[in-house]
């Protein structure tokens, strides 16, 4: 983790204040039941969402840096606790929707209490260099769960028969034209890869690094709805050589035919706004790493390597169709598409970068334990946060995830025809 040095106590404060009451207001329209449901393993209900956030400042910021604090309640250390085994024992992740208590109303009261310890703390040592990291990986950590309770509480409620809508006045996207697909030439040889700067950044960023690049081709745009429906029209689920073996066992045994939330005739998707008309031309979201391959493998294409996708994305401002836009949905249009909207596939493994060194304690657990057997994802979302999102961002999921915002984009050997 790396952050900027300049950063003063007030602005760390406001950050706080700004980063804490945009959680809350991501739930507004929600009902108490509605924060409660765990639809599946991956799915955490939005009222655990809501805790633990606040008990990872309580944990690793207040514990050790406000003097006679207080824990709000001891049980929660243990509830509330998500995968860090060295801070201590955890209640099981796929049991999270059996903990009708504490309430919603009673987590609410956490949370306010938490924050005015931590005004306090910032107040008194805003300007301590330990505090400000953490807080500010605090504040990056929240972040990452507002996406998450988003892509939660979609699942929830697209299991509901009723369909209801997560932000009922969610804006429908403008439609929009799309350009064909086609490829650019990317950059070869030897780049530098990874954060650069002093600003915040996680550890997984780290260290920046050489990286061989071979000639390709990168695609202009994410995959829209209208070439993956030809790509399911064409018998692709049904095609085995397409598959990867993993992609062809888990599309049988889930009998995957579609994209999640599309509905059987192809034409309408479950959105945080309810269910709507699919856009043709609106990237397509919500596929596993093994449909992205498939298609890639359909199109006569491949997918790109994260660090094909960082020297592509270099030439793009850190800008789209993120959390802030107000969709909540992939749009279409736009120019290269590579940041928000929908996160990326690679054909890259989750993998730590060459001299790579996990955080010291605990706050080690973040990152490093999960570099197996997951993908790379690169870019953002539709519901990411537009401060939360950079150019040497890495995200990762198993690649039979379909829960969260993940799209695709195409990229070819060689040099352009």
């Amino acid at each position: 983790m790396r952050i900027a040095q300049s950063v003063s106590a007030e602005t760390l404060s406001d950050r706080f204040r700004n980063v804490r009451a945009t959680t809350l207001d991501l739930v507004r329209d929600l009902e108490p039941e509605d924060t409660v449901v765990q639809t599946m393993p991956d799915v955490s209900p939005t009222k655990w969402h809501l805790a633990h956030v606040t008990w990872f400042f309580e944990r690793f910021v207040l514990e050790p840096g406000l003097e006679n604090y207080k824990r709000f309640d001891d049980r929660y250390h243990y509830i509330f606790n998500s995968y860090y085994y060295t801070a201590g024992r955890m209640h099981a992740r796929p049991k999270r929707g059996l903990l009708s208590r504490p309430t919603l109303k009673r987590v609410l009261e956490y949370r306010a209490y938490v924050d005015t310890a931590m005004l306090q703390l910032l107040q008194m040592r805003g300007d301590d260099d330990e505090v400000i990291q953490v807080t500010t990986l605090g504040l990056n950590h929240e972040q990452q769960h507002q996406e998450l309770l988003l892509t939660d509480i979609k699942h929830v409620f697209s299991c509901n028969p009723s369909k209801p809508a997560v932000r009922p006045s969610l804006a429908v996207p403008p439609a929009a034209s799309v350009s064909s697909y086609s490829f650019t030439k990317g950059k070869s040889g030897i780049h530098r890869i990874g954060a650069s700067g002093d600003s915040f950044c996680f550890d997984n960023e780290t260290p920046r690094h050489d990286a061989l690049l071979h000639e390709h081709q990168i695609g202009n745009r994410l995959v829209t709805n209208a070439d993956y429906r030809a790509f399911i029209e064409d018998g692709a689920y049904s095609t085995s050589e397409l598959w990867l073996s993993d992609g062809w066992a888990a599309v049988n045994e889930h009998k995957w035919r579609r994209p999640l939330y599309w509905d059987e005739s192809l034409e309408a998707e479950f959105t945080l706004g309810g269910m709507r008309a699919i856009d043709a031309n609106a990237p397509v979201c919500h596929v596993s790493y093994y449909e992205a391959d498939a298609f890639a493998r359909w199109a006569g294409a491949r997918l790109p390597t994260e660090f094909e996708w960082e020297l592509a994305a270099r030439e793009h401002a850190v800008a789209g169709n993120l959390l802030n836009a107000g969709y909540w949905h992939p749009v279409a249009g736009g120019v290269g598409q590579f940041f928000g909207d929908a996160w990326e596939w690679t054909s890259s493994s989750y993998a730590p970068y060459p001299g790579f060194k996990p955080l010291s304690g605990s706050l080690g657990e973040y990152n490093g334990k999960f570099m197996c057997s997951q993908m790379t994802v690169r870019g953002g979302s539709c519901v990411t946060a537009a401060d939360h999102i950079r150019l040497s961002y890495r995200s990762f999921f198993y690649p039979d995830a379909r829960w969260q915002f993940l799209g695709i984009r195409l990229a070819k050997d060689g040099h352009t025809s």
